[in-house]
């Protein structure tokens, strides 16, 4: 995609407090762009290679040179994000957001287990019996952790929508669905991936977590969506 017409000299580089820690930062820092079409925001996280950043400019100069393709629908449901934080917060958070559905963080640290299930126990308390949760383990427990943990979490949450990333790699995300009943969605092995369509192939996930900003770009991602076809 062209980046004609963007004024890369005029940029605008930020660098915002985040009010939560999430994945250990507390800063969150990015550029904005501006083109025909609009503003593109830029903000990969500092790990990430070249390779893996690409595609968060690649959305970027898309929003600012050719702007997004028509929507197809004018209302799309949303969860809430719980960080790792403790119950009361979590609670708090929930009820504040005005949501159906809350995705609430896990496996923060090796031993994050009780403060998981009391996070998870806040949610389901805030949303009522009619809400939704999801959780997300980031791709940070081993199979056997996943497979002793999970059944405990869909417990605690009187019952999980399904469970994000719960190991690394699309081996161990396959294993792990074999074994729990819970459905298991792939994120990481989509967004961060050389292949993202490895994850269907693989018959490693239930469901397929299409993330635009790093896939680069709306359309990107829709071609990506129709291919895993999760």
């Amino acid at each position: 995609m062209s980046n004609e017409g963007i004024d890369f000299d005029g940029a605008r580089v930020y660098a915002i407090p985040m009010t939560t820690r999430f994945r250990g930062i507390t800063l969150r820092e990015g550029m904005l762009i501006q083109g025909p079409a609009g503003w593109g925001e830029f903000c990969p996280f500092r790990e990430y290679d070249d390779r893996e950043a690409a595609g968060w400019l690649a959305t970027a100069i898309e929003a600012a040179t050719v702007g997004w393709p028509q929507p197809v629908r004018d209302r799309v449901p949303i969860n809430c994000t719980v960080p790792a934080v403790g119950p009361e917060r979590a609670h708090e958070i929930v009820s504040a957001s005005g949501c159906g559905t809350a995705k609430v963080k896990v496996a923060d640290h090796p031993d994050s287990l009780s403060e998981d299930l009391a996070r998870v126990e806040a949610a389901r308390d805030a949303l009522g019996s009619q809400g939704a949760i999801r959780v997300d383990a980031n791709g940070l427990w081993d199979i056997d952790t996943a497979v002793a943990v999970i059944p405990q979490l869909n417990k605690a949450a009187s019952g999980l929508q399904y469970v994000e990333q719960p190991c690394c790699t699309i081996e161990e995300l396959a294993t792990v669905r074999r074994k729990v009943t819970v459905p298991i969605a792939a994120d990481e092995s989509i967004r961060r991936a050389e292949d993202p369509l490895r994850v269907a192939v693989a018959g490693a996930a239930d469901i397929a977590v299409i993330k635009g900003t790093p896939l680069g770009g709306v359309r990107r991602s829709l071609q990506v969506a129709e291919a895993v076809g999760l």
